[in-house]
Order: structure tokens, then sequence, then C-alpha cells
């Protein structure tokens, strides 16, 4: 990595539509180079793939929630069962297997709160190795550069 392939990333990073030309322009390199690095950091697996940025609102999953999830059992088993349960369940975005008191940490988006209880109760609630569940509601997300 050097400078070059760093603004290449950033400026893929804020915007993925970006034509090579341009691209080319702001990292300041002919538009072939640029291409050829481009291709290096698909290829590296540096750039693996590219995505929209969705207003989860207007799809009507504005309600965001970061769930804590303790497990009651430690082993591989319980971990791969839960695992499978969230890779299952529509409202999870994203699932995190962390270090500190609990083992998972959740991005749950649903419509409203309604929507959250009902996953709460009805997913998380249901799994037998689930001994502990706290909520975060999102109030609001003055920085979020996620893809």
């Amino acid at each position: 990595m050097d400078k070059i392939n760093d603004r290449i990333l950033q400026a893929l990073s804020r915007d993925g539509r970006i034509s090579n030309l341009d691209l080319a322009e702001k990292v300041g390199l002919s538009p072939s180079a640029c291409l050829r690095r481009v291709q290096d950091l698909e290829r590296r697996g540096v750039i693996v793939g590219y995505r929209a940025v969705l207003n989860r609102a207007a799809m009507g999953t504005g309600f965001t929630a970061y769930v804590a999830v303790g497990l009651n059992s430690h082993t591989k088993a319980s971990q791969e069962a839960f695992e499978r349960a969230m890779a299952a369940a529509p409202e999870v975005v994203e699932c995190h297997n962390i270090t500190g008191a609990i083992e998972y940490i959740l991005r749950v988006e649903v419509a409203d709160l309604a929507a959250y209880k009902s996953f709460h109760t009805d997913v998380l609630g249901t799994l037998a190795h689930v001994n502990a569940i706290t909520s975060y509601v999102v109030m609001g997300s003055p920085k979020d550069e996620r893809a």
C-alpha cells in the first residue's frame, strides 16, 4: 500500500460509482494507471465489492438497535447454533463475535419498536443458549461511514 492507493480507496469509499476518469484525476494518475491499480486492489482482495448506501427509513426499516447477547454455554456448538439463527434472521444486518462480558453484538434494523419487540421475543427469546440480551436503541447517527 502506498499513498496513491490510499487516496484511491478513500475516493472509492466515498463514491463507489465514480468514473475511472474522475478517479484518476482525483488521485493524480493517468486513467490507464488508475485502472490498473484499482484492478490490482480488487485482485488482491483489498477491494472486495461495491455497495449502494441505502436510506433505511425510506425502505421501512428505520428503527436500529445494537443488541449485546450473552450465551449460557461457551461451546462451539452453542456458538454455531446462535450464528446459524442470526444468519437466518433478516432483521440482523450485522453479527459480530466479540471479546468481553458478552459473546455477540448484533445490528438489528426493523420498521419500528413493535417489530423490534417481536424480534426480541420471537427470535432471540426462543434460542436456548441465549441468557442475556441488552438492547441499545439508536437515536441518531451523526457519523456512519458504512457502505
